[in-house]
């Protein structure tokens, strides 16, 4: 019955992307899966999607890298004290570190998931296109072209297919594109209100658009233009990655950052619903910024505090990424749970959050350089209010199906090199 169960769980992992792990507070996710039940027509390219860390470590590789440490190690005199801060971050790590190590053992005991998971990157497509897809390249940036005089006049259009009807002769329906929606592609919302995925145009680039999603790509000063007219039609459940100040991101210029005083005026209460909503936040390891959010954030937007996820990473041979003791580069992030207008919530809602488990671990293989695992359907059960949740994700750089997106560039994986077509495999 054992194994029986095990092939049940990952049958339903291969068509959820999601493998909840026996005996533990983890789960394991393939973001490609996931993000992939958001498409109808197209489909996330795992070769474009696993970009970086999915190859394992050779063993003589790490015996050089550790030789390395050591050497350096000891060429340096004795360490140097920890200070205040760093002291507390290493605190908060030593009370996860236990429940870390759990849900990465729980991994390396699901055999059959270990062993499927070699195979994530694999999408029919030669080795050269896998190479050209991991490598795309110049690409346009959003952030500058929404800064130029003519970005008002700038517009994305949208194509939309209609199924034909089955023939007399019992043929199969066709699809035919033959409809156009032109929006302005800046401060405006652009919406794709169809159920089927569309095929969008800006600038002689192609871009993919989930079923019933929209965006709204603007700079911060233009987020009030989002928050609804009626306060009963505000958003249930609200994710954010805020570009936080780090000297990676910094050194690497992969995108602009900010101040923390800036995410203070994000307008997170007028965003959500009157019955209530799910905040969850993306954050670093720093102490600095987790002392923030606790002491300034969460109260500027009216956010109770919930509960604290731990997002782990892991290569494809089910190794963590790097040490977990590393101090200044661990693998795992946090995500930070709360509730807004808790004093509005009637007695059901708020035992939804009663009954989210405080320190749960979401594992998965991580993909381009500060891109999310895509983790709202794990976090609707906990969701206050309507159903179906009306869900946004701020600072987005991707979509999904349902749901508004917003940020100065929420279209950067919507390309279409970071996808193939359903139909034929091809890559487009």
């Amino acid at each position: 019955m054992a194994d029986s169960g095990v092939t049940d769980e990952l049958s339903k992992f291969h068509k959820s992307g999601i493998y909840r792990l026996e005996g533990s507070n983890a789960v394991f996710i393939d973001p490609v899966r996931v993000l992939n039940r958001s498409y109808t027509r197209f489909r996330v390219s795992p070769s474009a999607y696993y970009s970086r860390f999915f190859e394992p470590q050779r063993a003589d590789q790490h015996r050089v890298s550790v030789n390395t440490k050591k050497r350096k190690r000891r060429a340096k005199h004795e360490p140097r004290a920890l200070n205040e801060k760093e002291r507390a971050a290493d605190r908060r790590h030593q009370q996860a570190r236990p429940l870390l190590v759990r849900a990465h053992e729980s991994l390396l005991g699901a055999s059959e998931l270990v062993l499927a998971m070699h195979s994530f990157r694999s999408d029919g497509c030669f080795p050269t296109e896998c190479e050209e897809l991991a490598s795309p390249g110049v690409r346009q940036s959003f952030v500058e072209l929404g800064k130029v005089w003519q970005a008002p006049f700038y517009e994305i259009t949208l194509n939309i297919c209609h199924h034909s009807e089955p023939t007399d002769d019992g043929g199969s329906p066709s699809v035919q594109c033959n409809e156009q929606r032109v929006f302005p592609i800046f401060d405006h919302l652009v919406m794709n209100e169809t159920s089927e995925d569309v095929e969008a145009e800006f600038l002689n680039n192609q871009y993919i658009i989930p079923r019933k999603s929209c965006f709204y790509m603007s700079d911060l000063g233009q987020i009030h233009n989002l928050i609804p007219a009626s306060s009963d039609h505000g958003f249930n459940l609200i994710v954010v990655d805020p570009p936080w100040e780090n000297r990676s991101a910094h050194q690497k210029s992969m995108y602009l950052t900010l101040p923390n005083k800036h995410f203070l005026s994000l307008p997170i209460k007028q965003l959500s619903h009157t019955e209530g909503a799910l905040v969850a936040l993306w954050v670093t390891n720093r102490e600095k910024l987790r002392a923030f959010v606790e002491k300034e954030l969460f109260l500027a937007w009216g956010v109770r505090y919930v509960a604290t996820f731990y997002w782990l990473k892991v290569k494809a041979d089910g190794s963590l990424l790097c040490d977990l003791d590393l101090f200044h580069h661990r693998p795992y992030e946090c995500l930070l749970l709360g509730c807004c207008h808790v004093e509005a919530m009637d007695t059901r809602n708020l035992s939804n959050f009663g009954t989210v488990q405080d320190d749960q671990v979401i594992i998965s293989i991580p993909g381009d350089y500060s891109r999310k695992p895509p983790v709202g359907e794990l976090l609707l059960e906990y969701v206050p209010g309507l159903k179906p949740a009306r869900c946004i994700e701020l600072f987005a750089r991707e979509m999904m199906a349902g749901w508004t997106s917003w940020g100065n560039e929420p279209l950067h994986f919507q390309e279409s090199i970071y996808f193939r077509r359903e139909d034929d495999g091809r890559l487009i």
